[in-house]
């Protein structure tokens, strides 16, 4: 069984600019430094795509695999499920957005995090555990980055 792990960071940022950071995936080589590659295999309804082929460079994990994905009519969710991959039996994720505030000085919005992932190859479940909080929280930070500095 997989375990699922989440993590939340405050982005100062309203959701529909954090959405639209998540949902360029042809960007993500320019702030997502292990993803070397992003791939809009199926386009979705407006800018958000259905399938995604992502190849990933973290350094001793190399990965090249391909995500389906939901997204939410309001804007705040977006979930997402492994087809294929190389290293990966199955992944789980999803960003849930909440708005927390929103005046003229500017927004500010709980970007939460969930991963699970299940990997092809034996990894002990301490490593692994920590290897996600790793990947979650520099993902998290990161997005947050980009996010403000398009603000």
């Amino acid at each position: 069984m997989t375990d699922r792990s989440t993590q939340s960071i405050v982005v100062n940022a309203g959701p529909e600019a954090i959405m639209d950071v998540i949902a360029d995936f042809a960007g993500y080589p320019r702030w997502a430094l292990a993803v070397k590659k992003a791939e809009v295999i199926i386009s979705g309804a407006g800018d958000r795509a259905e399938r995604v082929r992502f190849t990933v460079d973290a350094g001793l994990i190399k990965d090249v695999y391909i995500l389906d994905y939901v997204w939410s009519d309001d804007g705040l969710t977006v979930a997402w499920e492994l087809v294929e991959g190389q290293l990966q039996k199955a992944q789980h994720g999803s960003y849930v957005l909440e708005p927390l505030v929103s005046t003229a000085a500017g927004s500010a919005t709980k970007v939460t995090y969930s991963l699970a992932v299940d990997l092809a190859i034996p990894m002990i479940a301490m490593i692994k555990r920590r290897a996600e909080k790793v990947i979650m929280d520099t993902a998290l930070k990161e997005l947050k980055r980009r996010v403000e500095s398009l603000a």
